[in-house]
């Protein structure tokens, strides 16, 4: 199974004209989507990554259909590189007020198996960056007194309801970013800064591709609606997310996943 090259079900539109924005892990998955979906909705994107030539493609994707962007490689793992990454975004577009924290990874492993490195990378990728990410954010808004938006990934059936018997690490990680949220929302709700997350359920992407060829198609015949999310079915929650006229809606995490885990 591929990931259809979508741009969303999103039309067009300048509701976002003005917005700069960044968006980690851009260059392919939902990261991709999002980054899409943000610049047809008017904003600049700066699309960072690890792989440039995935970026390269999502920003041509973006000028294609008219919206504004540019690639920026980064690792997210590198704490030094976060500010370069605002820098860049500042230089081309101005001050960012829109965050994306999608970039992450497995673990696809049972805890007493994984290596040394692979833990600090999935913490380091799921959770310290994220946190990273939107402070460097939060510092730079703060400071210009500027209102912002920054929307975290977290996971559903992970975050809030059930455990994998081989992903503990991940879940983890995944269940730190919602109560992230919360907190920081907290935080920075008196500077204008609203945080909140979205915990989207079993969707096409790189990950799940690889999941589905390890276990085979068996687990989306297990699902009420028999289907997985595509990346534009999480549009309208995005951008929902990032409306000012959702100004009221702060330090929470939306689930999107089609009744495919059980309350």
């Amino acid at each position: 199974m591929s990931l259809p090259d979508m741009i969303g079900s999103a039309q067009t539109s300048d509701r976002l004209k003005g917005r700069v924005a960044l968006v980690t892990g851009s260059g392919s998955g939902l990261g991709r989507g999002f980054a899409l979906t943000l610049a047809n909705a008017g904003a600049s994107v700066l699309v960072t990554g690890r792989r440039e030539a995935a970026l390269a493609d999502t920003v041509a994707a973006i000028e294609e259909a008219g919206g504004c962007a540019r690639a920026y490689a980064l690792d997210v793992c590198d704490a030094a590189a976060i500010p370069g990454a605002f820098d860049a975004a500042e230089a081309a577009f101005g001050l960012v007020d829109t965050v994306v924290n999608n970039a992450g990874i497995p673990d696809a492993g049972h805890a007493t198996r994984l290596a040394l490195e692979k833990i600090d990378a999935v913490i380091g990728t799921n959770f310290r960056a994220p946190f990273l990410v939107a402070t460097e954010a939060a510092r730079r808004l703060i400071a210009a007194k500027r209102r912002g938006w920054i929307v975290n990934l977290a996971s559903i059936g992970i975050a809030h309801y059930t455990a994998s018997t081989s992903a503990a690490l991940y879940c983890a990680t995944k269940s730190g970013i919602a109560r992230l949220t919360e907190t920081l929302a907290i935080e920075w709700a008196p500077y204008g800064i609203n945080v909140n997350a979205i915990a989207p359920g079993f969707f096409a992407s790189e990950m799940t591709d690889g999941m589905i060829e390890r276990v085979g198609d068996g687990i989306t015949r297990s699902f009420p609606r028999g289907r997985i999310g595509q990346p534009g079915d999480l549009d309208s929650t995005l951008l929902y997310l990032v409306d000012p006229a959702s100004h009221f809606v702060t330090g929470t995490c939306i689930t999107v996943d089609d009744a495919q885990v059980s309350r």
